[in-house]
This record gives structure tokens, sequence and C-alpha cells, in this order.
């Protein structure tokens, strides 16, 4: 991983501002520290402990957090200037733990770490997946917030959020990419509707049919369409084409009329070599039927790095920090606590070519600028000059000081 430092943070940030919108200088000072801190405080970020780090008062924190910013136009410059160019766009919930009764929209949501429901915040998060890099760009995160008089569903509501961006989110890619819970009607139509292809994965149990691919009989009636229900643990391998995939996997593909959907869709069956599980298949499916049955599967699989952003921003960007009790600033907190993930995967990772890149680290990447935090306090205190050569191998192993992948 590199190790140069707020520099090239600064000059990232800088150069992606300028492609999306005219900011004045305070602002723009505002952002780039704000960024370096979410990338270098240890524990909880929070407006007291930005300004024990940084060099605004809390107050100033506070109202500059309650000013829009439009976090998905910065993070589609970071994507379409810093990735391969091959993506899907991925959509998952996720919780926040919040005490307190004030806070607009908390209540009660899916906790998938606690495996139950708990009372909190949630937050629904758009990333662009690329897939030839094999990570995840955060796009934007957007609460959910349900409202006494709310007449759509759920799954309206998450739909909502992808139709409401669709131009610049077509702009990245056409796919959208959902776990299980996504694969209803309402969602589904509403991708359809905007341009987009959906990939998702059915219940085991999923209702579904064949169709009829024989020639029409001439008879009187209208000419049959099906050929019976699906019974997918004893399906009629002739109705499927059989693939071995690159990874050993053993997939059956066929196009299908799904009941639940209303549709055609292009079904994929995983078979499994765990004889524990209760059923010994998966059953993934994309809305293109024209759609490759290994794409399927690998942009699914893809569809985890999500995740991998939540994890490292709960763990080490403050996620689930923010102390204040405003939609706005709430908001700002959210994206920009996953904005820099975005901001050091950039600069730490993508930076590096493929055969020299380890693991992404953000454990490491918050250390190193911890310690880089620290040193300069140091160094402004005790007038030393860091630039010096000879102090230049003492500076980087104390930056590096307590890192592990580096």
């Amino acid at each position: 991983m590199t190790t140069k430092g707020n520099s090239l943070y600064n000059s990232l940030i800088i150069n992606t501002l300028s492609k999306i919108s005219t900011i004045n200088k305070w602002r723009q000072a505002f952002l780039l520290e704000t960024f370096t801190l979410f990338l270098s405080i240890k524990g909880r970020i929070n407006f007291l402990q930005l300004e024990r780090y940084g060099k605004y008062t809390e107050q100033r924190y506070r109202q500059q957090f309650g000013q829009t910013f439009d976090f998905l136009s910065f993070n589609k410059e970071l994507v379409t200037e810093h990735g391969s160019g091959h993506y899907v766009i991925a959509i998952d919930p996720s919780f926040i733990n919040k005490a307190g009764k004030k806070t607009p929209g908390i209540g009660y949501f899916w906790s998938g770490c606690a495996g139950a429901v708990k009372r909190g915040l949630e937050i629904t998060g758009l990333a662009a997946i690329d897939i030839d890099n094999h990570t995840g760009f955060h796009l934007e995160a957007v609460q959910t917030i349900i409202k006494e008089d709310e007449a759509k569903t759920l799954a309206e509501l998450y739909a909502d959020i992808i139709t409401g961006r669709k131009d610049k989110l077509l702009a990245i890619s056409t796919v959208v990419v959902a776990d299980a819970w996504f694969a209803k009607k309402s969602f589904a139509d509403a991708m359809l509707d905007s341009g987009f292809h959906f990939i998702c994965r059915f219940r085991d149990d999923a209702n579904l049919r064949y169709l009829y691919t024989d020639e029409p009989t001439g008879k009187p009636g209208r000419p049959k369409k099906y050929d019976g229900k699906i019974i997918h643990r004893n399906i009629k391998e002739s109705a499927f084409e059989r693939i071995e995939t690159r990874d050993g996997n053993i997939i059956y593909t066929a196009i299908v009329y799904s009941v639940s959907l209303e549709c055609d869709v292009r079904l994929v069956r995983l078979e499994l070599t765990d004889d524990k599980k209760k059923n010994n298949y998966k059953l993934f499916f994309s809305t293109d039927t024209t759609m490759d049955a290994e794409l399927i599967l690998k942009y699914y699989q893809s569809r985890f790095q999500i995740e991998f952003l939540y994890r490292d921003a709960k763990q080490h960007t403050g996620l689930t920090g923010c102390q204040a009790r405003n939609e706005k600033k709430l908001d700002f907190h959210f994206n920009m606590a996953l904005s820099a993930v975005n901001v050091a995967k950039v600069v730490h990772w993508l930076a590096l070519p493929k055969e020299k890149r380890k693991a992404f680290s953000m454990n490491d990447i918050k250390t190193m600028n911890h310690n880089a935090l620290l040193i300069q306090c140091f160094f402004n205190k005790f007038g030393i000059n860091p630039n010096l050569p000879k102090n230049q191998n003492h500076v980087k192993e104390l930056i590096l000081y307590g890192t592990i992948a580096a």
C-alpha cells in the first residue's frame, strides 16, 4: 500500500470535486479536512471527536454537516475515473444502531448481524461493483424513513431510490443486483421500466414453470404456453442446459416462467456439493433472458462486495458513530463514512498494479493515517522538519508502526 498520505487524498478529492460542481474554497477546505479525519481518527467519530482532532470547532462541523453535498456524483466520478469500466449496481439495506426517540427515521428494522429485528436506523446503500477488480465502490446511502401515511410497500420505497437516480446509475451499468428479499414483482417491474436488467436469487421453493417448446398441436383453443411446474429437487434435465463452470461448479440453465414475477427469466440452478444442506441447489435468475448463465452467477456472487463496504465503514470510518438528530446531518455522515472508504481504496490499493496488490486492509490504512496525524502534531510542536533526507526513513517507519499488511 502507498504511504504518501494526505497530499494524495487532497489531490484526488480536489480533482474529483472540480468535475462535478463549483464549490467555494471554504467548503472545499472543509471537505478535505473531514475526509482526512474520517480516515485518521481511531474509535468513535462524532462532532466532538472531529473538534478534538481537527482544526475547526464542533459548531462548524455541525453546521457544515447540515449542508447538502452530491455524494452520488462525487463517487460516480471516482468510479468511472479509477475503476475497470465493468460494473453492476448493487443495492442493500444496512442496520445502524441508534438510541433515543427524537431521531428521524428511528424504528424497528432487520439486522443481519443480530439475525433479528432491532430498534435503530436503516440506510439503503447503492454501490458500483467492479467486476474485473473484484471490489466495490460506494455510490450513495439513503436513510429509510417510513411515514405513517405511506401507501407504498418497502420494496417500492427501495425501488424508488434507484429509479429516482436512474440517469446517473445507467451511465455506470444497466444491471442491478440484489439479494433474495428483492425478488418481488413490484421491484423487478420498476427496474425493467427504468431500463435496467435485474439479477437476483429465488427462494428454494420458487413457483416456476417450464416453457412449452413443441410445435403447436393445431387443436382449437389457445396455444399451450407452459409445460408443467418445475419440481426443483427433481428437474427435467432435458429442459435445461448443463454447464460446468471455470470454478468446477455444475449449473443448469433454461428460460422459464416465474409465476410471482409474471415474466420469463433466465434461470440458473447451482448444484451444491454439501449434502448436509436441506436443499442441494440454489436458484438465481436474470430478467435478461439472453444473458450468459455463468455471467449471471458471477454478477450475483460479486454482490457481496457491498457488505465489505458496510463492514469497513462500521469498523473503521465511523458509520455508526453519528450523534446528530437531523436528517441532513445524518445523511452527510453516512455518506462521508462510506465515501471515505472509496478514497482510501483509490489512493492505497487501486493505484498499485494488479500484480502488486495485497489484500485491501482499512485497518492498516487507518493505522497509518492515525500515526501520520500524531507525528505531524509532534513535528509542529517541536519544530522538526520531516522532509529532511535524514528524517525520511524514520518518518516512514513511524507511519507504518502497528500495521499488519505493510
